[in-house]
């Protein structure tokens, strides 16, 4: 009897809870450090982007209308989808060149951040809404309100933590988002579409797309439709270009450097004030 052929994986992009290939038709050739595996990986374009972002928009008031502890019940299942798929993160990891300690540690950091802010999701509001103090006869209350579709360039020298990192906080404060994954370790960016996919988060809330940061950080950052964008890396043309795009429509601009993920300081509620407004309302007293 013929020795059977592994059936290799068909990495797509993830857009409106679905999985498209590119439109373009083009794709990445990716190869671990032997050049003994090598898979094809979409490389996203420009309308990819923009149906990324209709997707997105979509969602947004839906995703904004849903209870802050519904958000959390959500956040939480996307960390126990995680959990149950550790043999298909150790596979991908370990093919990107972590060591299985190293592949363990990460997934275990990365289900952890999740649950964090599923814990963190429904109790921000209380933490950072305050009432103020005035002279004239009004309550003054101030509350963070999500921003609206965030755009963001996930951190390149990680592939999954990095990611579930970015996308956590930008969702459990009710935003949407649209991500390009990893352009040296996009494996785990597809694989965790496929726990999203299987978990309750609505379709286009988050949007994943993987290829070239020098293709699409132009239409990330100038989109008109985008509030907010987030940058990582050090890279300071790439960060000109995205500040001075960002200008077009005002939209909110966040910077993370190039940095160790798994270190506990960067995950915290502040994270997710970054993509919150803040709004104040007066009521007056005694009518």
């Amino acid at each position: 009897m013929s020795q059977r052929i592994n059936i290799k994986k068909t990495y797509k992009l993830f857009i409106g809870g679905k999985f498209p290939r590119t439109e373009s038709g083009r794709y990445i050739k990716w190869a671990d450090k032997k050049e003994t595996t090598v898979v094809n990986i979409c490389r996203g374009s420009r309308k990819d982007f923009r149906n990324a972002m209709v997707s997105a928009r979509n969602a947004s008031n839906e995703w904004t209308s849903r209870t802050a502890y519904n958000r959390a019940q959500i956040l939480y299942r996307v960390g126990e989808m995680l959990e149950g798929r550790r043999e298909q993160f150790m596979a991908d990891l370990t093919l990107q060149g972590l060591t299985n300690k190293q592949a363990e540690n990460e997934i275990n950091k990365s289900i952890d951040r999740l649950i964090y802010y599923a814990g963190w999701a429904d109790k921000f509001q209380q933490v950072f809404s305050h009432v103020n103090p005035v002279s004239l006869p009004y309550f003054n209350f101030t509350l963070p309100e999500a921003t609206g579709v965030v755009a963001a360039i996930a951190p390149d020298d990680t592939s999954l933590l990095g990611l579930v990192s970015i996308i956590a906080p930008v969702i459990a404060g009710a935003n949407s988002i649209v991500i390009l994954g990893s352009e040296t370790h996009p494996l785990c960016s597809i694989s965790f579409a496929e726990v999203l996919h299987t978990s309750d988060i609505p379709s286009g809330v988050i949007n994943i797309l993987t290829g070239y940061r020098s293709e699409l950080i132009e239409h990330f950052s100038s989109h008109m439709d985008v509030n907010a964008i987030i940058y990582c890396g050090n890279n300071s043309d790439e960060q000109k270009l995205v500040e001075t795009n960002a200008a077009l429509n005002v939209k909110r601009v966040i910077h993370f450097p190039i940095q160790d993920w798994s270190n506990d300081k960067h995950q915290n509620p502040y994270y997710i004030l970054k993509y919150q407004e803040t709004k104040t309302t007066w009521h007056p007293i005694g009518f």
